[in-house]
């Protein structure tokens, strides 16, 4: 069997990405500008959301979407945050690089999701009045229980922010998500179910968050507006001064920011790629689909993902059981196929967060388990059948040999 190359995922650019490329080069003018206007508005239409702000990664997303909340709920006492021990550390980081402490709840050991018990868990056990928001995460494209969720921040009047990078189409109750929080964050990186690169979305209903995200992403400059009309006098900032004041908007600060601003050509690419989403998340299902229907004659040694019709797969996750997990991936590389692991439980398994180790011991058992026993291959749409059959063969001569 001829060795193949299987990447967790793959970036390629079609004729209209370049063509859109082209359209920025042309236009000299490489900033943030007519091509990230449109990728806000196709991006808010695609979820169903009322704005989306673009942002250069998914990490600033998540960052400045809670320093977002952090403003408009001006109260220092709210500084934790309940979330998953079992994602990407982005979500944790973005939460301490906030100001704002993550606080664990165990998860759903087959969809990898935060319990709704364990969210009320831990408002019963402490002070819900030091809590801002519930920051549910939609791990490899698997929804969280959001009507619950919900029904919990509003019981204890928390936000709810959705982190929906790895589950972009995902539906719930027929709705996408992303769409249920009080705000959502997106990624667009190279391995993720819309690929663009390097690239991030906030999603709200909320004007009030829309505007500081926008503010946040700028250094905290005082300008939300969709088009600037300075130039025209028509400044609605400027028009609120005394004529005799010396002020100019875009460099008038009122919040603290970053620079997480993106690119034309990111939105250009972007602009092209959403289009295609329904037609991506279709091959992907299949994909799973095929895997599963390959490997479920591996039940002791591999537990499958669960199949639906309503999930968008960022990936194809395993966890394993009767199998040397160590053994099993450094085979599978060997014949090229790429693993990853299921990122680890963060207070316990994350060097970043030792210091919350001991706080958690015990504490997390379906997330150390899965952090431990589980992994992820690709599974993108520019995967063929003989890609799939090669999985498929792989995994029995390692098992089988193993």
């Amino acid at each position: 069997m001829k060795k193949r190359k299987i990447q967790i995922g793959d970036f390629r650019l079609t004729s209209q990405d370049k063509k859109a490329l082209n359209k920025v080069i042309d236009s000299n003018r490489v900033t943030e500008h007519t091509q990230t206007k449109e990728f806000e508005k196709k991006w808010a239409k695609v979820i169903g959301t009322k704005y989306a702000v673009a942002v250069n990664s998914g990490t600033s997303a998540l960052i400045s979407g809670l320093c977002a909340l952090k403003y408009l709920a001006n109260n220092p006492k709210r500084k934790k945050v309940i979330t998953t021990p079992i994602t990407y550390i982005a979500t944790s980081n973005a939460i301490k690089l906030s100001g704002l402490e993550p606080v664990y709840g165990d998860v759903d050991k087959r969809t990898f999701g935060i319990k709704t018990s364990e969210i009320e868990r831990i408002l019963s056990e402490q002070d819900p009045k030091e809590f801002l928001a519930i920051l549910p995460v939609h791990l490899i494209g698997y929804p969280c229980e959001m009507d619950e969720i919900n029904k919990i921040a509003k019981k204890y009047d928390l936000f709810v922010a959705e982190d929906t990078a790895q589950a972009h189409g995902t539906k719930y109750k027929d709705k996408l998500l992303g769409s249920f929080g009080d705000l959502s964050f997106y990624s667009f990186y190279v391995a993720h179910n819309i690929s663009i690169g390097e690239m991030g979305a906030v999603n709200t209903n909320n004007i009030k968050i829309r505007n500081l995200v926008r503010q946040i992403k700028s250094n905290g400059r005082l300008c939300v507006c969709d088009v600037c009309r300075r130039m025209e006098g028509k400044c609605p900032e400027i028009l609120k001064q005394n004529e005799e004041d010396d002020f100019d908007p875009r460099f008038t600060h009122d919040v603290l920011g970053f620079n997480f601003k993106t690119n034309e050509f990111t939105s250009a690419i972007a602009n092209q790629k959403i289009e295609g989403m329904d037609k991506i998340n279709k091959q992907r299902r299949g994909n799973v689909k095929y895997l599963n229907d390959g490997l479920k004659q591996y039940p002791r040694q591999l537990q499958l993902p669960v199949y639906s019709e309503e999930v968008s797969y960022l990936g194809y996750p395993l966890i394993v059981k009767e199998v040397n997990k160590k053994d099993l991936l450094r085979k599978l590389e060997s014949k090229g196929i790429e693993t990853r692991p299921l990122f680890g439980c963060i207070p316990t398994q994350q060097p970043s967060f030792s210091y919350l180790k001991e706080e958690y011991k015990d504490k997390l058992p379906n997330a150390e388990y899965i952090g431990k026993k589980g992994f992820y291959i690709g599974c993108h749409q520019y995967l063929n059948k003989n890609d799939l059959d090669y999985i498929i063969k792989s995994f029995g001569e390692v098992i089988k040999n193993g």
